[in-house]
């Protein structure tokens, strides 16, 4: 048995009820990168939007790691950003099994559309180091990754970066896997007393492989976490 109905499914005059003031068409967003997630935390895979009309849809899955879900229907969260209207897009819908990396939606609804560029973020705790690039021969600063998505990176380092600051970011998120380098932004800034300071910070110019790479870890490290559990 799959973990359909793992949310407690909404009818549909309820959701269009909540949404009677913001709901669009879902045609807007065919086409658009999304995230698919079973809960807040679990990240099923990443997909292109495709075929959407009426309370359908297609996903083609980007994501490397196959997804064995076998074939029965599945409750799923639906999240991606929309460059049409600059706005994050939240769904949710029944997904089945197509063909090999596309899946059916069906039953599928916009239930919030807001100003934010959110991505699904897995928490981590790792070493990295920062080169600043607005000073010449700038030194390589120690930090640590405390959550990172396809989108960008929160961090905590002792040194002081002022909003705006544009850096390159050295991250193993694996010991076995291959160091990425990505180029970053500071967006916002947390004082803590204790440990120095905390930034939210978003790739800039990041590659299709870049983000390949950062989602393939992020799976590798929600299955070994599983595991342990």
């Amino acid at each position: 048995m799959g973990l359909f109905g793992i949310f407690g499914k909404k009818g549909k005059a309820e959701i269009a009820e909540e949404m009677e003031e913001e709901q669009e068409d879902i045609e807007v967003y065919s086409g658009i990168r999304v995230e698919v997630m079973i809960s807040d935390d679990q990240l099923l895979f990443v997909a292109k939007l495709v075929e959407a009309k009426g309370d359908t849809a297609l996903l083609q899955q980007y994501s490397e790691t196959e997804a064995s879900l076998g074939n029965d229907p599945l409750y799923v969260r639906i999240r991606g950003y929309s460059a049409h209207n600059r706005k994050a897009v939240y769904m949710e819908g029944v997904i089945t099994p197509e063909t090999k990396r596309v899946w059916k939606v069906d039953d599928l609804v916009i239930t919030k559309v807001e100003n934010d560029r959110a991505f699904f973020r897995l928490n981590v705790n790792v070493d990295a180091a920062i080169t600043r690039l607005d000073e010449l021969d700038a030194e390589e600063k120690m930090c640590k990754v405390l959550n990172i998505s396809i989108g960008g990176v929160y961090i905590s380092s002792e040194d002081e970066y002022a909003e705006g600051c544009k850096f390159l970011l050295r991250v193993k998120l694996l010991e076995d896997s291959p160091e990425s380098e990505l180029l970053c932004e500071v967006l916002r800034i947390i004082e803590k007393e204790e440990t120095g300071h905390e930034y939210g910070c978003r790739f800039l110019e990041i590659t299709e492989e870049d983000q390949q790479k950062i989602t393939k870890n992020m799976f590798t490290i929600q299955s070994k976490r599983r595991d342990i559990c």
